[in-house]
């Protein structure tokens, strides 16, 4: 390294003058820096996916636990999937509503309303996360495999799965529920609950319960699996009730009532 001396006899580093006073060098410096922070920036992303997936098998493994206590004692258990989630909104809807949102508020109230029945409930998740590692490439992929597995490892007595509707033609509403074709239990429960939601949420224009082959979650999932489509986020009316608590404690309400007849 080449030094030299001050008129005060100090010694200097040229080439350490020579890199901070050169342009380039700075460039150099600057871009060494920004790639040492992607890559650390990429490093935490990665760790925080693989805590957040092992905090989800620890509280799947709990609550394997807690649901397996519970059938021991002859209670029934319920689970509920409140739809998207972290980087997938669902529909957007009017006034830039975000599908995932509602989802996870239902499911939240509809958790409450069983668990004062008296009936054991698993969630798929309870805060505004997806079911994926963020280094995977196909979030919606593994997001969905994995709640299949939620329900495999429970084995619930049903599975609700919370989300919201929306279609091209604004004026349609109304909740409908789906189930797998091939099921006839869920076809049972899709329809005590398609007649609870339209009776208790005094539906003007009823829909009906309707069989679905082609949806990953009824085709792939066991046991007897459900979509409730609470309502149209479409349709400026409902999507404005589906946002007032009020509204959403009725939902709640209604798909409660369902799922106790159906369970009795």
């Amino acid at each position: 390294m080449r030094r030299g001396k001050t008129r005060g006899g100090e010694f200097i580093d040229f080439a350490s003058c020579f890199l901070h006073e050169s342009p380039a060098n700075m460039h150099i410096l600057d871009r060494t820096k920004k790639q040492d922070l992607s890559m650390r920036q990429r490093k935490i992303e990665i760790a925080m996916g693989v805590l957040l997936l092992l905090g989800a098998w620890f509280a799947s493994v709990q609550g394997a636990k807690l649901v397996s206590n519970l059938k021991n004692q002859n209670t029934p258990v319920v689970l509920i999937d409140p739809g998207h989630g972290g980087e997938d909104p669902g529909v957007i809807g009017i006034d830039n509503i975000a599908e995932k949102d509602i989802n996870l508020k239902i499911a939240c109230l509809l958790k409450e309303r069983l668990l004062g029945n008296g009936l054991g409930v698993v969630m798929t998740r309870e805060k505004d996360i997806g079911l994926y590692q963020e280094n995977e490439r196909n979030h919606k992929v593994q997001d969905m495999q994995n709640r299949c597995k939620v329900i495999a490892e429970h084995k619930p007595d049903c599975t609700i799965s919370i989300h919201q509707n929306s279609y091209p033609d604004a004026s349609v509403y109304g909740p409908q529920v789906f189930y797998y074709t091939d099921s006839p239990e869920g076809k049972t429960l899709a329809a005590i609950l398609q007649k609870t939601l339209n009776t208790q949420l005094k539906i003007e224009k009823p829909r009906v319960e309707k069989g679905n082959s082609s949806y990953y979650l009824l085709k792939r999932s066991e046991g007897v699996t459900v979509i409730v489509e609470c309502g149209f986020l479409s349709n400026a009316k409902e999507a404005g009730l589906l946002t007032e608590e009020n509204y959403q404690q009725q939902v709640a309400a209604a798909i409660c009532a369902g799922v106790m007849e159906y369970l009795r």
